[in-house]
């Protein structure tokens, strides 16, 4: 009896060890008088790619019990379409929380039907589709065609409302929100070549920002009718509303690089509606103060609501943190910028973008705001800052962690994205082409402007999207934030998120074996590249080059070069001019260095001199 428990040995070619595989693979008819039945190989065979074979028959037969009679369909499908069971199997292998999604709505197995990947929706298609699901009416929202903006919603405009309200609108945005987020990773997950390839993982860090941006839109039209009310008989039209709202997303989801599960960090900003006629200064003031405590309060609903249905907005990167106004103007945004506001916040701003609510205030706020993310390089110590910042990261990390987390840890994400950050702050005052607000483009900035080696470029690229993908496998496995390797001696985890990132036995080490080796090579790499870029003297003194030294007018320079002690200005001026004329990599690199190499020349007993014998070098 012991021995009819076990399966077949020859299935064991596809990773299948449970001993219910025989009764699982009976229930769902794939295995009758002892063997699989002719014509069931290839699906077992794209059940045996997924990240673990096992987890995805159980995941397979949970499936099956849920559809009931319905199963009929599914299999057919399985039998006929190696591209549905390739993508199937590859979630039923990785996701358990996925998992559970399709076991409590089974027919949405039916969304897998397509790679998503070859034609991602856009912005304004997953709006559409979360802003149905919750029933929201208002301008724009019967639009169908997908190059429409998502409208505005603020004075005049009438705003988009919907008809559910409550539990009942979260978990309608639940549902919609976790379906979309299956076709998402079913394509992710069943790739064929490297998961990390930069241009593949953009499009799927793409597709969550545009998911969350959808999200952030659906959950304020429910904020909207739980605050307000819901919309008039004229569905087209809401009313109008006392404020204007506009959401602005910081981060990853501004810079369209999000991860599956992480918290969506946002500031808002809310300006009272024009007011109509005539009226005293004090009934106008408190008018104000009673639109600005309504736009608060669809703020908070809006965060609320979006954290019960999709995940945790934050709003601790506005002014003040946690103890300031979780809604101000646009004019106490500027206020508090211009006279408070620290290093780490203009850091934050660089990957704004304005998503939701009122979309010219949003622009407003943005133009507003970006002149003075670069002029902070110009602060005192601003490179010693960002620095030290980086060391209390790690100094407050766990050391037994220190080597397994990918995001905080030495060698992690946070190495990539201070060292690029820091960059663009310092050399994007003056070369605009910097002003990206990805990790992966700013790279790509950074090395064709020759602030950056091509070479350290690409393998700073390469790395940062190996890891970036190990912590979307380790999160889509429970839908849980984290960003920690497994244990180096967890045999089964390793060998588990090597086979979720597309990784194999190389013929000498098996797929953990692999994973770790290429964790640890990404890891190092990445440590070192960091501390050559992040620390370097140069960027330090570069950065102490004020911004206006970075663009002189030809009367200006000469002024400047005289000052400087140099005899000849006119002369040095055209020295300058044949180092820097031009858009090839040499010139980028000369313009980003000169104004460092002027003052050193400028110390010395022949600055001319100096500055020939450079340029004859």
């Amino acid at each position: 009896m012991a021995e009819e428990s076990r399966p077949a040995p020859w299935l064991g070619r596809f990773g299948l060890t449970d001993a219910r595989t025989h009764p699982m693979l009976a229930a769902a008819g794939w295995w009758e008088a002892d063997r699989v039945p002719p014509g069931l190989e290839p699906v077992l065979g794209a059940l045996s790619a997924s990240a673990d074979p096992d987890l995805a028959l159980r995941g397979l037969d949970r499936l099956r019990e849920s559809l009931g009679g319905d199963w009929h369909e599914l299999d057919r499908a399985l039998r006929t379409d190696h591209d549905l069971a390739v993508r199937l199997f590859a979630v039923l292998g990785a996701s358990t929380a996925l998992t559970d999604h399709l076991v409590a709505h089974p027919t949405e197995w039916r969304r897998l039907d397509g790679d998503l990947l070859d034609d991602p929706p856009s912005e304004r298609e997953l709006t559409t589709e979360l802003w149905s699901s919750v029933g929201a009416v208002g301008p724009g929202t019967r639009s169908q065609d997908p190059s429409d903006p998502a409208p505005d919603w603020g004075a005049g405009a009438g705003a988009v409302r919907s008809t559910l309200v409550g539990i009942e609108a979260v978990r309608a945005l639940r549902t919609a929100y976790r379906g979309m987020m299956l076709d998402i990773a079913a394509t992710d997950l069943s790739q064929r070549g490297s998961s990390w390839e930069p241009e593949r993982y953009r499009l799927v860090a793409g597709a969550l920002s545009n998911l969350a941006v959808a999200a952030l839109r659906a959950a304020l039209a429910v904020a909207v009718t739980e605050v307000l009310g819901p919309p008039g008989e004229d569905e087209d039209a809401g009313a109008e509303l006392p404020f204007r709202l506009a959401v602005i997303a910081l981060g990853k989801c501004g810079a369209g690089e999000l991860n599956y599960v992480s918290d969506v960090d946002v500031v808002f900003v809310a300006e009272p509606a024009p007011a109509e006629g005539s009226a005293d200064g004090d009934e106008e003031e408190r008018a104000r103060h009673r639109a600005l405590a309504t736009a608060t309060r669809v703020a908070a609903e809006t965060m609320r609501i979006a954290g019960e249905a999709c995940f945790q907005v934050d709003a601790a990167l506005r002014p003040e943190g946690k103890a300031g106004a979780l809604v101000r103007t646009l004019e106490g945004h500027l206020s508090y910028y211009r006279r408070w506001a620290r290093t780490w916040e203009f850091q934050a701003l660089l990957k704004a973008r304005p998503v939701a609510g009122d979309a010219a205030l949003g622009t407003a706020y943005l133009d507003a705001v970006t002149p003075l993310v670069w002029t902070a390089a110009d602060r005192d110590d601003f490179v010693a800052d960002v620095q030290e910042m980086r060391r209390r990261v790690e100094d407050n990390l766990p050391v037994e962690l220190t080597e397994r987390e990918l995001k905080l840890g030495r060698g992690g994400l946070r190495d990539v994205e201070f060292a690029v950050q820091l960059l663009q702050l310092v050399h994007g005052r003056s070369d605009e082409a910097l002003r990206v607000p990805g990790t992966v483009p700013g790279l790509g900035a950074l090395g064709s402007g020759g602030y950056v080696g091509r070479v350290d470029a690409a393998e700073l690229t390469e790395s940062y999207c190996f890891l970036r993908v190990l912590e979307h496998r380790l999160q889509l496995q429970r839908l849980l934030r984290t960003h920690l390797f497994p244990a180096f001696d967890d045999v089964s985890g390793l060998r588990w998120l090597a086979r979720a990132a597309g990784l194999r036995s190389d013929g000498r080490r098996d797929p953990g074996e692999v994973l770790l080796s290429e964790f640890r090579r990404h890891a190092a790499r990445v440590r070192r590249l960091h501390e050559k870029l992040f620390y370097r003297p140069l960027l330090e003194a570069v950065a102490r080059v004020p911004s206006e030294a970075l663009r002189l007018t030809p009367n200006e320079a000469t002024a400047r070069l005289a000052a400087l002690g140099f005899t000849s200005p006119e002369g040095a001026l055209r020295h300058i001019g044949a180092l820097t004329e031009g858009v090839s990599r040499r010139a980028s690199i000369q313009r980003a260095l000169l104004p460092v190499l002027l003052d050193l020349f400028a110390d010395t007993t022949d600055p001319d001199g100096g500055l020939l014998a450079y340029r004859r070098g």
